[in-house]
C-alpha cells in the first residue's frame, strides 16, 4: 500500500497555499508535514482526507488492502477539534464513531484503556480535562481499522506521559503496516519517518 500525491495543490480563500506537491508514503512509514502557521498543513491533511477539494494534481492510495473502496474511505482525519460530543459519554462517543468508520481491533474497553481512561469512560464528554479529551480522540482511532492515520497537531494538551503512550500507538499502527501522515510543529518519537516542509505563509 502507497499514498501518492503527484503535483498537488491546495488553496483557502482563494489563495494558494502550496503547489507542485510530490510525495510518496509506503505501508510502514510516517510523514511528518512542517512549516510556519498559515503555509497549508492543515489543508493538505483535509484534501488527502477528502474533507477539501484540490486545486490541482492528485493524491491516490495504491494497492488498498482490507476492502477499502478509496483513500476516504481508508483514512482517520484527527483534526485540531475532537469530534466528540459534550453531553454523551466518552463510551457512547466511541460507539458512534465504530458504528460510523467500521469496527476495529480493539473493543472501546480495550482502546480507552491504551489511552489511560479506562475508568472514566462513563463521564460525558465534556467533563473531561483538555489531556483527558485528547487521548479520548485519540481513543476513536483505535476503535475502528482505518490503515491511513491523518494527525493534525495529535499531541496538543497531551503532557510528556501521554506523549510517549501516543507515540508507541503510532509505533504499533507503523508496525502493523498503516501509513501516517501529521503535521506538527514537535518531534512524535517516531522513527522511521520523512519531512515534508511546506513554505513561509501566503
Amino acid at each position: 500500500m502507497r499514498l501518492i500525491a503527484e503535483n498537488l495543490a491546495g488553496e483557502r480563500g482563494g489563495d494558494l497555499l502550496f503547489e507542485g506537491l510530490d510525495f510518496t508514503v509506503p505501508s510502514g512509514e510516517a510523514l511528518l508535514v512542517t512549516g510556519p502557521n498559515g503555509a497549508g498543513k492543515s489543508t493538505l491533511l483535509r484534501i488527502i482526507a477528502g474533507l477539501l477539494a484540490k486545486a490541482a494534481g492528485q493524491v491516490r492510495l495504491e494497492q488498498i488492502s482490507g476492502g477499502f473502496e478509496s483513500l476516504t474511505a481508508a483514512s482517520h482525519y484527527l483534526g485540531h477539534l475532537n469530534a466528540m460530543k459534550p453531553v454523551l459519554s466518552v463510551e457512547e462517543n466511541l460507539r458512534f464513531w465504530g458504528s460510523f468508520n467500521g469496527q476495529g481491533k480493539l473493543s472501546i474497553a480495550d482502546a480507552l484503556e491504551r489511552v489511560g481512561l479506562g475508568d472514566i469512560g462513563y463521564l460525558p464528554f465534556g467533563y473531561l480535562s483538555t489531556g483527558q479529551k485528547r487521548r479520548a480522540s485519540i481513543a476513536r482511532l483505535l476503535v475502528s481499522n482505518r490503515p491511513v492515520w491523518l494527525l493534525d497537531e495529535p499531541t496538543a494538551g497531551l503532557d510528556k506521559a501521554s506523549e510517549r503512550q501516543f507515540a508507541a500507538l503510532m509505533q504499533d499502527h507503523l508496525r502493523g503496516g498503516g501509513i501516517i501522515v501529521a503535521a506538527t510543529h514537535l518531534p512524535l518519537g517516531l522513527g522511521n519517518t520523512r519531512e515534508l516542509a511546506l513554505g513561509a505563509a501566503a
